[in-house]
């Protein structure tokens, strides 16, 4: 019977484990789990004491029999700390030979730290193990069983030298210090290991799982979408190779694929700024390109329907509050009735002080009232209108997001909660609207006033 890749449920329970106590590190999480079943390398970008240590230990633990490798790297490592020392009894036969058992050449999943301040003679021979996933021991080239390294540094290298190198990371992932809002859990975090229920991946079904992933379609949505990313990296300057272009589309395969889909879909582009960003600060503007190219999901707060119903209720306040003009002492009766009826709550006075204050109030013509209505229709019309639309995207978008592996639950909660304040603030504002046509609907109205139209109410664009 062939073996069969691992399932969605499987590997939610793999993530789950990979995360338990790794605070606000969903992200990196899952991006570290993805990539090594795509074969591909991480480099975790940050301060010392962020986990990542943690995380690439962890790693090593969703794969089964498989070894684990890890070293800091300094400008004084020798090549002996991570492929092994040189054989004594190859020498005697006049051969270059190196120990590799236990060391690099022969491990699964490897954490270099500091993985720029080798050495050439180091970063040389690590270009073709994690490209070639190759170790030249000798005269001879063999094949080693490399997964993925995770490698950390503090920055990214400046030196043209180094930039070979830098580019074999296909996934790059910023990480920092936890915030603020969750420094009180870091503080009281229970000691000892993360749990980990899930089976781990054997060998065969990680073979199996990169032979159905090729299968996995990419539609030309998809492709639409990456060369309007290519287009919007090169005009921030981010040069990006051909070949991260080619693997960033396996990785997106590998994404849809560990889902169960048969095709690639646009919001599995999420994964693009940390293939495409060269830097640390640029993963931001990538991932704004992606909440409001692909997701189509800013956040949209309306603000001249904002300025349109606050013009209309201060319009309102004015009109409500303006006296009779009659010409006599509207204002002083008006300003008595109030102060008498605010001496006794409920009684005859307070009778009295109302029916005067309707009585003093200013008449309006049937013609300035239903020119307020008019005004205050055609803002509604013309702001109800993408209302039907928005929540039927909204609906697409939360059964479009739901089940999904990979993609951070703190990036879905933003796609969604840009669309469900989007909605719910337009909804809110159009409220308004019919509490302020109302208000202009019960003005008081003299059917014997000349019918002038009103000036309309200035609102802005």
């Amino acid at each position: 019977m062939p073996t069969r890749p691992p399932a969605p449920e499987r590997l939610a329970a793999l993530i789950a484990g990979l995360e338990a106590g790794l605070l606000e590190r969903g992200t990196a999480v899952r991006l570290a789990l993805l990539a090594a079943l795509a074969g591909e390398h991480v480099l975790l970008i940050g301060p010392p004491g962020t986990a990542k240590s943690e995380l690439a230990r962890r790693l090593h633990r969703c794969f089964a029999g498989s070894r684990y490798f890890e070293r800091l790297l300094t400008r004084f490592t020798t090549p002996e700390e991570l492929f092994g020392p040189l054989s004594l009894k190859a020498l005697e036969d006049d051969r270059y030979e190196r120990l590799v058992e236990g060391y690099l050449p022969t491990a699964s999943i490897a954490f270099l730290d500091e993985v720029f301040k080798a050495n050439s003679a180091i970063l040389n021979a690590l270009l073709t193990l994690l490209n070639e996933r190759e170790f030249d021991n000798g005269r001879s080239r063999t094949r080693t069983p490399l997964v993925s390294v995770v490698g950390a540094s503090n920055e990214v290298p400046a030196e043209e030298a180094l930039r070979a190198f830098f580019d074999r990371f296909l996934v790059r992932v910023p990480v920092a210090g936890v915030s603020e809002a969750s420094f009180t859990a870091l503080l009281t975090l229970p000691p000892g290991p993360a749990p980990g229920d899930a089976a781990p991946i054997e060998p065969d079904e990680l073979q199996a799982w990169l032979a159905a992933r090729d299968g996995v379609t990419v539609p030309p949505p998809v492709l639409d979408a990456l060369a309007a990313l290519r287009r919007f990296a090169t005009g921030r300057d981010i040069v990006v190779s051909d070949r991260r272009w080619r693997q960033l589309v396996g990785l997106l395969r590998s994404a849809a694929h560990g889902e169960g889909r048969a095709a690639v879909d646009p919001l599995d582009l999420w994964l693009a700024p940390y293939v495409v960003a060269a830097q640390p600060e640029q993963v931001a503007a990538l991932q704004d390109w992606f909440v409001y190219e692909v997701a189509r999901a800013p956040l949209q707060e309306a603000p001249w329907l904002t300025r349109a119903v606050e013009a209309f209720e201060q319009q309102l306040e004015i009109e409500h509050q303006l006296p009779a003009e009659d010409g006599d002492d509207s204002a002083g009766k008006l300003a008595l009735a109030r102060s008498l009826g605010g001496t006794a709550e409920g009684g005859p006075l307070r009778i009295v002080s109302k029916a005067l204050e309707d009585r003093l109030r200013r008449r309006w013509s049937p013609v300035h009232v239903a020119a307020r209505l008019a005004q205050i229709d055609e803002v509604v019309s013309r702001a109800a209108a993408p209302l039907p639309a928005l929540r039927t995207e909204l609906a697409a978008l939360e059964a479009a997001l739901a089940g999904r592996l990979w993609l951070p639950p703190e990036l879905a909660g933003l796609l969604l909660g840009n669309r469900r304040t989007t909605v719910a603030v337009l909804e809110a504002l159009l409220q308004r609207l019919d509490a302020t046509r109302a208000g202009f609907a019960a003005l008081p109205v003299d059917d014997q006033l000349p019918p002038q139209q009103p000036e309309p109410v200035a609102i802005g664009a």
